[in-house]
């Protein structure tokens, strides 16, 4: 399968390198700016420097501002039937098709971590994708982590508050942790390391279980010992909770907005 990639910013990329070693797909990238640096990636400028086609995909992986007035100068390289995924946030299906024409529609709603294979994300497929072009959107997507179908194009929203906005508020949470690491007096190297391999080896082992979150929690916590205390000023009153509630409907929120 050939494969137009439309844009190559840093979430196009991240998703790319990890497409470039899944058997039986080529790709060319068409960017301004960017070139992917991986010899097995044709890198074109613009639409008529494009070479190749007819292509069997496209990937749209332009800012979604752009999607109307670039996408139209590339469907003469694609092939009739060729659906069209596209990485754009808050771009609907509707929209798209009314860009692309009467072609297979697939959106997708990747996060950061795709760049390293252990990104989370959410793909909608329209009532015209064939069998065959969601399976290839499927391979793909699983090349760089997890993924979570959804049955209404609107959940992509909820995705994009839960997952795709969801490791700004882990580096966050991460830096503030470390910034209480410094308070007791270790320096930023150590706090680093305290701080970030606890949270990795924590998370590691949380998914490598079954058990419930708070059935976890409750086995590293003694009566009346450091960590019940730790647990009761961080949310004992319900406070972490309220603040994630409200960043993740502050998030979705701005996503329904951005449709």
């Amino acid at each position: 399968m050939h494969v137009l990639m439309v844009g190559c910013g840093n979430m196009g990329a991240s998703l790319l390198a990890r497409w470039v070693d899944v058997p039986g797909m080529t790709y060319s990238v068409a960017d301004p700016v960017a070139t992917f640096p991986d010899s097995r990636v044709k890198s074109f400028k613009s639409a008529e420097d494009v070479e190749g086609g007819p292509f069997d995909l496209l990937v749209i992986a332009v800012k979604p501002q752009l999607i109307a007035d670039v996408i139209p100068d590339y469907l003469d390289h694609l092939k009739a039937d060729a659906p069209a995924l596209s990485i754009a946030a808050g771009v609907s299906c509707e929209r798209l098709e009314s860009i692309v024409g009467a072609r297979p529609v697939i959106r997708v709603m990747p996060n950061l971590p795709a760049s390293i294979g252990k990104g989370v994300s959410g793909l909608y497929f329209t009532d015209k994708t064939p069998d065959g072009a969601k399976e290839t959107a499927q391979q793909m997507m699983r090349a760089a982590g997890t993924i979570v179908e959804v049955e209404e194009e609107f959940d992509l929203d909820k995705v994009t508050a839960i997952a795709g906005s969801g490791p700004g508020y882990v580096f966050e949470i991460a830096r503030a942790y470390m910034e209480a690491a410094k308070e007791l007096g270790f320096e930023e190297e150590q706090a680093r390391k305290l701080v970030l391999d606890t949270i990795a080896g924590t998370i590691e082992m949380a998914v490598g279980s079954t058990d419930d979150l708070a059935d976890m929690r409750n086995a590293v916590t003694s009566k009346a010992g450091t960590t019940e205390a730790g647990l009761n000023a961080l949310n004992g009153t319900g406070d972490l909770s309220r603040l994630l509630i409200g960043a993740t409907q502050a998030a979705y929120k701005r996503a329904v907005e951005l449709r």
